[in-house]
């Protein structure tokens, strides 16, 4: 089994640029819930503080596509370390905003600056696996590398930003935050050896590759309803310990859960698979909805760990068939935009999926909320289902559509 991951880690450079995105890729889990932390320490209100972290998660979900779009163009060691720099810049401009008590205008405009300047380096990471390797077998593996990278991400960064705003200081989370994504990000984009080529844009629009819509959308309103589901089942989760008396149980909660994903991702890149793509998105789409089912049954806190760790199984699996896919339909010189249409739509639907999980839970409690994680699901499936992959030109190198 581990040879399969050996085998993409001993090209050249690969090692290297996992790692150093790997690093770079902890703001994403550290940011928003290090805003939380910091506000609240010094205003006491949760409300503000939720409202400045949703400034900066909306910010990034609106620029992540544009910011696609110029590493496309432009290359990206060239748009990163501009962008990284810039997300450095305003994330300690908001950590001193909030510490010197400035007005609450130049906070909220320093957290939109910073979650439009945060770069999709994951994007980027699956960008340079597109471009170095070859073998479909080997690209499915590296995703699923990836999709193990995140599920540590997720898992690390909440605790650690935790730890060091609360034992420490309220700045402190943020501040390791900071140091990861701009030494992990400049580290990252100077490896120009699995750099994929600039595209720069054609002076007649007519020649420029298609992107195909078809495919893309489907996958973006599939995200975003699968970012609605974890969104909600995360609130939902942690409502249904404090209900049982056993809130600090909620992050070991939330653990198993994650830690569910990271197992089956890891066995996912060790797989030759014999069925589609498409066909792996559908069933793991249909899987992660029916997961969530028997979660508004149970009462028990222990069950509760033992059936998220069992879903668990469903997510990395279907989030790798989601980037598969993208990678495999959209063309070389589009595809961290394409990816990232996939990612923002993972990301713009955690807020709506919690608040609507809050209106539940305010209104019936924590067991009923887990209901909007099974429309989620559901509609991710739905989603799936109107997917249409265009069919490759001959002669072109698999896994990439270029128009005729």
């Amino acid at each position: 089994m581990l040879a399969t991951y050996r085998r993409i880690l001993e090209r050249p450079g690969t090692a290297l640029f996992s790692a150093t995105g790997l690093f770079a890729r902890l703001p994403i889990a550290m940011v928003g819930l290090g805003i939380v932390l910091l506000v609240e320490a010094e205003s006491g209100s949760y409300g503000l503080a939720g409202s400045v972290s949703a400034v900066a998660l909306l910010a990034n979900a609106g620029c992540a596509i544009l910011q696609a779009r110029w590493i496309d163009r432009l290359g990206q060691s060239r748009v990163l370390a501009v962008v990284i720099t810039v997300w450095g810049v305003a994330l300690a401009g908001l950590m001193w905003s909030v510490e010197s008590g400035w007005p609450l205008v130049a906070t909220y405009a320093l957290a939109a600056v910073a979650g439009a300047s945060l770069p999709s380096v994951g994007a980027c990471v699956r960008s340079r696996w597109a471009h170095v390797l070859t073998d479909v077998g080997d690209r499915q593996t590296a995703f699923a590398l990836e999709a193990v990278a995140d599920e540590t991400v997720y898992m690390v960064g909440p605790i650690l930003v935790t730890v060091l705003a609360t034992a420490v200081h309220p700045v402190a989370g943020l501040t390791a935050a900071l140091v990861a994504g701009v030494s992990g990000t400049l580290a990252f984009s100077a490896q120009r050896a699995t750099e994929p080529p600039p595209h720069p844009p054609l002076a007649d629009r007519r020649d420029r590759a298609r992107m195909p819509w078809e495919t893309v959308l489907p996958l973006a309103v599939a995200s975003l309803a699968l970012g609605t589901l974890f969104g909600a089942a995360e609130v939902t989760t942690v409502a249904f310990a404090e209900e049982r008396d056993a809130k600090a149980l909620s992050g070991v909660l939330l653990a198993l859960w994650a830690a569910g994903s990271l197992i089956a991702g890891f066995l996912t890149g060790a797989v030759s698979w014999r069925r589609t793509v498409l066909s792996r998105l559908r069933i793991g789409a249909a899987a992660m909805a029916v997961a969530m089912v028997p979660l508004c049954l149970i009462d028990q806190t222990w069950l509760m760990g033992v059936v998220l760790f069992v879903a668990g199984f469903a997510i990395a699996p279907t989030l790798i068939a989601t980037m598969s896919l993208a990678e495999r339909t959209v063309p070389a010189s589009r595809l961290t935009e394409g990816m990232a249409f996939v990612q923002t739509g993972i990301v713009a639907g955690v807020a709506p999926g919690a608040a609507l999980a809050g209106l539940v839970i305010d209104s019936a409690g924590a067991s009923p909320a887990y209901l909007v994680s099974v429309g989620g699901g559901v509609l991710a499936l739905v989603a799936t289902l109107v997917v249409r992959v265009p069919a490759a030109p001959r002669g072109e190198r698999p896994g990439v559509v270029r128009p005729a």
